[in-house]
């Protein structure tokens, strides 16, 4: 599988926005741009992902190489997800081994040449303030082999397959984060160099530049580890062409190790790179698209039992801080998918053993919202809907908040939360068979559903109902679109038709009709600003998911193919060969946010093996 990302001629503004990314199963991930300018603080050649309380640390920022200068660049291709830079004199691959918190750079010289490799550091946590001022790191040198801060709690190891390592006096330049200083960050620090490799190469010979933060070993063999990945990578898109290919090597970047767990077998979910960590909400919504769609079975089955370890007054986590071991829990939708997410691995599995061990939470769960639990989630008794919200918290997937401003609170009873709880309500009915308790509480619900958010007057339901607000959101489309629908058929088609006609763009679905007085045209700005945008108008490439699922449901007849076709050029654009977390609401609706979203990648993929 291979994707161009650039070709010589095509501009400083592809060398600058095109970002490569490769991952280590881990968490960790080697990232930056085309051309090799550091725009974000996340990029460098290894941010290895420790166990809590470190989390993920920046341990290699840069290499200043003599012949990869972007002007020397006359191509940048993706291999099987691998980024290959072919320059002038020499070709650079960049691959993690999937597992370790090592980077292998791999140099093969297209004539005689020597290259000099200078490497920069700010170690610190991937997020964390880039204007400190330098430090010194302390070098030590043995031939190939160069150790940079023995003696600290993270010293970071370069070993090289030819040439020789030095020390020399430290170099200390100042780097300038464009895309930080656009997003209202610190932008501006050191980068130290305090060695350099020098190493001869004749035309066709190839050299090995491994950075890693574990413990050296003499037995490591480099050609081994390159080998058993990339044939990992290609059993990964076997069988599979064209965007599906692509997709499934994407959605292998999510899906870690979670190294916060006593047991080597837990997963998680990343929801985006760089920043985001493991999140219930996405993880449960990504896990059929990431998991169950790439045959990843088995892992699917240690996520949900992950999950269901962590439930806590029955809500699952919403999030796990960086560096964390205990989640936070306020979320009123992360759990409801945990339901969606259960049913949708035992029809792809069969699985009835996990079924029934997660079936007592299952059950928990289902008492602790109809009884009542934290932040305000309880079934209302007047009407049987299930409301939430609690001040100063943000439940819903609309979650964006700002000190003390929630920017979309959503109290009361929301469309969405209601079309979950209703399909979690059908499933354990159908798993809790003789217990007619559900069933009726799921009649109630659908009742008194069809009658509070189908608004007179209107061709969209209601958003929240107590108090009303009568927004046009895409949230209504999961009344239609998961496997136990709470909407009454007759009102599909016209409810359908006014989300395509005021949400549908080429790549997702805006948060917020552009006829709504909050609306916001485009995502920019200082955080505030963003905030404000994030979801009043913003588009999600996840929410494609979910409205071609209502979509085939409504117009069985109709090919929902061309819904996908605009993703195709985006994974050229931005984060290569991935989907971003966000786009602006008007065209040309230029991604925003993490350059890989899970939830992107997952529904789109999804939806691509649909047809």
């Amino acid at each position: 599988m291979e994707r161009i990302g650039y070709r010589q001629g095509e501009g400083a503004k592809a060398l600058r926005e095109r970002e490569w990314l490769v991952t280590n199963g881990l968490g960790g991930y080697a990232s930056g741009t085309v051309g090799g300018e550091l725009t974000r603080r996340f990029h460098g050649f290894l941010i290895a992902a420790l166990p809590p309380p470190r989390g993920r640390v920046l341990a290699v920022n840069a290499l200043d190489e003599s012949a990869c200068g972007a002007e020397d660049l006359e191509e940048m291709r993706l291999e099987n997800g691998l980024p290959v830079f072919r320059y002038r004199t020499v070709e650079r691959r960049i691959l993690l081994p999937h597992g370790r918190n090592l980077t292998l750079v791999r140099y093969r010289a297209r004539e005689p040449i020597t290259l000099t490799v200078r490497p920069a550091f700010q170690i610190r946590p991937h997020e964390g303030r880039v204007d400190e001022p330098p430090r010194e790191y302390p070098v030590a040198v043995d031939g190939r082999t160069c150790e940079i801060d023995r003696g600290s709690s993270l010293p970071v190891l370069l070993v090289a397959s030819h040439g020789e390592w030095r020390a020399v006096p430290p170099r200390t330049r100042t780097v300038g984060y464009a895309v930080e200083e656009e997003r209202g960050y610190d932008c501006a620090g050191p980068l130290v160099s305090p060695c350099e490799l020098t190493m001869k190469l004749a035309a066709g010979e190839e050299a090995t530049l491994g950075l890693s933060t574990e413990a050296s070993d003499p037995r490591l063999d480099v050609a081994t580890l390159c080998a058993l990945e990339e044939e990992r990578r290609r059993a990964i898109v076997a069988a599979k062409i064209g965007r599906v290919a692509e997709l499934s090597l994407a959605a292998d970047q999510f899906v870690i190790r979670k190294l916060s767990s006593d047991s080597s077998g837990d997963r998680t979910v990343i929801a985006g790179y760089h920043w985001f960590t493991d999140w219930g909400r996405d993880t449960m919504i990504s896990l059929e698209g990431l998991c169950l769609c790439t045959g990843q079975n088995e892992v699917a089955g240690r996520i949900l039992r992950t999950f269901a370890h962590h439930v806590r007054d029955g809500l699952i986590p919403n999030l796990f801080p960086e560096g964390e071991s205990q989640g936070l829990y306020h979320t009123a939708d992360a759990t409801l998918w945990f339901f969606h997410a259960v049913d949708r691995y035992t029809t792809v599995t069969g699985d009835q053993k996990l079924l029934a061990d997660l079936l007592p939470t299952l059950r928990e769960i289902v008492r602790a919202h109809l009884q009542g639990t934290k932040f305000g989630i309880g079934v209302d008794p007047a009407d049987g809907l299930l409301r939430q919200g609690a001040e100063g918290y943000q439940l819903t997937w609309m979650d964006a908040k700002m000190g003390d401003w929630v920017v979309t609170p959503r109290r009361g009873k929301a469309v969405e939360i209601n079309a979950l709880f209703y399909n979690a309500l059908r499933v354990l009915e159908r798993w809790s068979p003789g217990d007619g308790s559900i069933g009726r509480a799921a009649d109630r619900l659908r009742g008194s559903f069809n009658a509070r958010f189908v608004a007179a007057g209107r061709d969209h339901l209601l958003d929240v109902v107590d108090p009303d607000d009568a927004a046009m959101r895409p949230n209504q489309l999961l009344a239609v679109s998961l496997p136990n629908p709470v909407l009454d058929r007759k009102h599909w088609e016209p409810m359908l038709r006014a989300v395509r006609r005021d949400l549908l763009t080429p790549v997702g679905l805006r948060s917020l009709g552009p006829r709504e007085p909050d609306y916001k045209p485009g995502y920019r700005g200082d955080l505030r600003a963003r905030d404000a945008a994030y979801h009043q108008g913003t588009v999600w490439g996840w929410l494609i998911g979910p409205f071609v699922d209502a979509w085939r449901k409504a117009f069985p007849g109709d090919d929902t193919r061309p819904l996908l076709a605009g993703f195709d050029q985006h994974m050229g654009d931005f984060g290569l060969g991935t989907i971003a977390e966000i786009f602006d609401a008007e065209p040309p609706h230029d991604p925003k946010g993490c350059i890989g979203q899970a939830w992107s990648v997952a529904e789109v993929l999804r939806c691509s093996l649909l047809e």
